[in-house]
């Protein structure tokens, strides 16, 4: 198991903190603002893979322990 600070913790965590923001970000445009099918594809697939990378992230720092 790789054992990693607590300040790298944070920054993991900020990581996936925005990159569940973005996700959310273009699922409101996905939904409300773009009309071309092909652009609503691209941002929801975009979305999901940023939600399912910042959803991993935050596992990985619940579940890690800290270095002493």
């Amino acid at each position: 198991m790789l054992l990693i600070s607590s300040m790298d913790k944070m920054w993991i965590s900020f990581v996936s903190m925005g990159c569940m923001f973005l996700a959310m970000v273009f699922m409101f445009f996905v939904k409300t603002k773009f009309s071309n099918k092909l652009w609503k594809l691209i941002f929801g697939i975009i979305a999901y893979i940023l939600l399912f990378v910042g959803f991993i992230s935050m596992l990985y720092i619940i579940f890690n322990p800290t270095k002493a």
